[in-house]
């Protein structure tokens, strides 16, 4: 994974931006199997006119910039997105501010003054659904036109299927709201993961047996509440574990919050950036007659999980480094 892989930002300065770059363009949202088809692509068009491939993604999404008031179900957000992108081995990335400057840019402009002016793309490759500019005018019909006319190589990458389904970040989401975290893994190529920072609980958990690292997610994460076997990173360690994403109905019924607990370890994580793989839905939260009908259920969770876990050996999402 490369430890050099190169961010450039709307701050960046001209003289700091490699030149006749090949761009994979998208959101890239979860960095799905669909995604991977269109970074393939560009890494063998970069190969083949000896250029560096970069991704040219959004920050925030678009959809968040139109409607801020109800933000999506985000597949990873944006620090998340370029681990996910650095693992690929492109050479780096072209993060876009989406504000309202960049929603009033014409198809036209974007192509003049971002693709080839400021960025000299020798080659872009999306995906057949790829639209861009003011009123999403920009079709790759247009793309393509325009790189035959000033000179630029272009691919449109087509739709892909798995299982049956269109890979689409859509139907990724669709899969995790419905707790199908294997449907998930097959869409994306490898488990869906969050990551975040340990905080502190109730440490309801220590009392009854099972120690929990918590952690808070997106208020906008549309994944079902349940019960899942989950692959753990700290760094480059692994561990492996049972965790309960929800609103714990038989105490509180409070913000949904991640509650992870490891197996076989014995820390302290407070404070501590994990990377949490969801590797399969055991059952749907629920409430219990008492706290030994919940450690039983527990236990039983615990056995699932493991089981779970040994016939997924090493699935983990490949995560590149970034800079700083």
């Amino acid at each position: 994974m490369p430890a050099d892989f190169d961010i450039i930002r709307d701050t960046t300065p001209a003289a700091a931006i490699r030149r006749g770059l090949v761009l994979a363009i998208g959101n890239f949202d979860g960095v799905h199997r669909g995604h991977r088809a269109v970074i393939a692509a560009a890494r063998e068009m970069a190969r083949r006119l000896g250029r560096p491939a970069y991704s040219l993604t959004f920050e925030p999404h678009p959809r968040d910039y139109f409607n801020p008031d109800s933000r999506q179900f985000r597949l990873s957000g944006e620090r998340d997105k370029l681990r996910l992108l650095a693992g690929t081995g492109l050479d780096g990335a072209v993060v876009m501010t989406f504000d309202a400057t960049r929603a009033a840019t014409t198809a036209q402009d974007f192509i003049n003054q971002d693709l080839i002016g400021r960025l000299g793309a020798a080659g872009v490759v999306a995906g057949y659904d790829f639209h861009f500019g003011k009123s999403r005018a920009g079709t790759p019909a247009f793309l393509e036109a325009e790189g035959r006319r000033l000179g630029f190589s272009v691919h449109i990458e087509p739709r892909r299927q798995a299982d049956g389904l269109a890979v689409s970040s859509g139907v990724v989401r669709d899969a995790l709201v419905a707790g199908d975290v294997g449907l998930a893994a097959t869409l994306l190529g490898g488990p869906w993961f969050v990551s975040g920072e340990v905080v502190h609980g109730a440490k309801r958990g220590r009392d009854l047996g099972y120690p929990t690292a918590n952690i808070a997610l997106d208020p906008a994460c549309g994944l079902a509440h349940g019960v899942y076997a989950v692959r753990v990173g700290r760094g480059a360690e692994r561990f492996e574990g049972v965790a309960n994403f929800g609103r714990r109905p038989m105490f509180d019924n409070g913000p949904p919050l991640l509650e992870i607990h490891l197996f076989d370890f014995a820390g302290d994580l407070y404070g501590a950036a994990l990377d949490v793989a969801f590797i399969a839905f055991l059952r749907a939260e629920a409430s219990f007659a008492g706290v030994d009908a919940l450690i039983r259920q527990m236990d039983a969770d615990s056995g699932r999980a493991r089981t779970a876990l040994a016939a997924s050996q090493g699935a983990f999402p490949l995560l590149g480094e970034l800079p700083g």
